[in-house]
């Protein structure tokens, strides 16, 4: 089994909560559920349904700024975005078209259209999705081909820091999470990938395509 996050050979076994098996890479620092247990679509739509990120929600829209911030920040007026994994309602890309953008819209359960996979963008949004990506490093791959020169992707998932808790902690019960990355993970994708990172704060990440 080689790591789905950096594809680097023999990841190490990291832990056993119940029946679940997690590994880590020691190259890229990611930990991860063997994929052998990774959860069906049905339970993965089944848990996506309680969900409830409402558009309106203040308190919601404030948890997204911290992504939607600084990437406005470096966007140009009317850039043209793909929010990937949208759910079923997205208020970021509500957030980001109040400022002038355009965001076209892709879910592989909610909006599963791929007509939007078939362009370039100026900037990508993945707001908690890349810890459910089964296939994370062909989901980089392909999250960078669809950037055009010095376009953004702009990642917010929760930084996993400290192993003595990983057994207890909140984001590795939820049983649609099956990858877990540290900010080391991530600036590790980006230059794999030839892309600047930067970490504007924890549990973010803008990485930039060259240009």
């Amino acid at each position: 089994m080689d790591c789905p996050v950096c594809r680097a050979a023999q990841p190490e076994p990291f832990l056993q909560v119940d029946i679940l098996d997690y590994w880590r890479c020691p190259r890229c620092a990611a930990r991860f559920l063997d994929p052998r247990q990774h959860p069906s679509p049905d339970v993965e739509l089944s848990e996506y349904r309680k969900h409830h990120n409402d558009p309106a929600d203040i308190g919601y829209r404030r948890f997204l700024s911290r992504l939607a911030e600084p990437l406005l920040e470096r966007l140009a007026p009317a850039s043209q975005g793909l929010d990937y994994g949208c759910g079923p309602g997205s208020a970021l890309a509500e957030m980001l078209r109040e400022k002038g953008h355009r965001v076209a819209l892709y879910d592989p359960f909610f909006q599963p259209d791929p007509a939007p996979l078939q362009a370039r963008y100026d900037f990508i949004t993945c707001t908690e999705t890349a810890e459910h990506f089964h296939h994370p490093a062909e989901e980089f791959d392909r999250l960078g081909a669809l950037l055009r020169p010095g376009g953004w992707l702009a990642l917010m998932t929760c930084f996993q820091t400290d192993d003595s808790r990983f057994a207890h902690w909140h984001y590795r019960r939820d049983p649609t999470h099956v990858v877990f990355y540290r900010e080391e993970t991530l600036r590790y994708l980006a230059a794999e990938r030839g892309f600047s990172c930067l970490i504007p704060c924890k549990d973010v990440a803008l990485m930039r395509r060259p240009g």
